[in-house]
């Protein structure tokens, strides 16, 4: 299978096509607060159908991740999109103003817990940069028109990290 066969493959099947689509999760209004609670019942859902999600994210593939944190040391579980690229899972986030946390939290502890479609993984990130950073994001932009048009709103680069699974837990 090809890399664009393998990225269609599993590609986010949701009906989201534009980053400017105003349903977008990502483009509702939310507190610090609010966001923590929104993610909870993200959360909460997934683990209750193992994997599964409704909402603007039905019909997708989601993943937890559980990063340890850069300054605090807790633990932190974040929903995302899960991405391919033949057989590497791949993640990245919207937010606009900044790198999000768990971009941060990998590149200082890179030992993460990845859940996905119901089972529980020992996992490796990696957060790109330099030279990988360049080569993946090439590909990514010709390959995920959500995330070229993103990235072609923001002026930073958008933040990709490679998961690599370890054991099922």
């Amino acid at each position: 299978m090809s890399e664009s066969e393998s990225a269609a493959a599993h590609r986010d099947t949701g009906a989201i096509t534009s980053f400017d689509d105003p349903d977008a999760p990502w483009n509702q209004k939310f507190t610090e607060e609010s966001i923590g609670e929104w993610n909870g019942g993200v959360i909460a859902e997934f683990r209750q159908n193992r994997g599964k999600v409704g909402g603007a994210y039905a019909g997708g593939t989601l993943l937890l991740l559980t990063t340890t944190g850069a300054k605090s040391g807790k633990q932190h579980v974040v929903p995302l999109g899960a991405l391919y690229r033949d057989e590497t899972l791949y993640v990245s986030s919207f937010i606009e103003d900044r790198y999000p946390a768990c971009y941060h939290n990998i590149k200082a502890n890179p030992e993460v817990t990845v859940e996905l479609g119901g089972k529980t993984h020992s996992a490796t990130g990696r957060a790109l940069d330099g030279a990988d950073y360049e080569e993946f994001a090439s590909w990514v932009f010709a390959n995920n028109p959500l995330l070229a048009d993103y990235q072609s709103k923001v002026e930073r680069p958008l933040p990709l990290v490679i998961l690599t699974l370890g054991e099922e837990r």
